[in-house]
């Protein structure tokens, strides 16, 4: 899998637990959605991961990898400590200049 260098550095940040480092593969200005909420630039984005990590301990295994112009989507088998795991999400990034613009997670 040929990965943009940018998302295998936010998945190896995912897999060690470190939102710091997963946090600085976003620009100033990015955007997660996630459940149903938005979180606004690296600091807000560090301290989703951050609660997410240390609630859900949570392991990725792609399942599948579509690019189309800059947006990429991993179609994500999530495992952790949470109801329902494991459960299969779509990750849909927006890269520009090389790092995350936006992240979009849905079922």
């Amino acid at each position: 899998m040929n990965l943009p260098n940018i998302l295998q550095e936010f998945l190896e940040a995912q897999k060690v637990f470190d939102s710091t480092s997963l946090s600085r593969c976003f620009s100033d200005h990015a955007t997660v959605f996630d459940e149903g909420k938005i979180y606004k630039g690296k600091e807000e984005i560090r301290q989703w991961n951050e609660k997410s990590n240390n609630e859900f301990q949570t392991f990725f295994e792609i399942q599948i990898f579509s690019t189309q112009e800059n947006t990429v989507q991993l179609k994500i088998n999530i495992s952790g400590s949470f109801d329902g795991s494991p459960i299969l999400l779509n990750f849909y990034f927006r890269i520009e200049e090389d790092l995350i613009a936006a992240l979009a997670i849905t079922e």
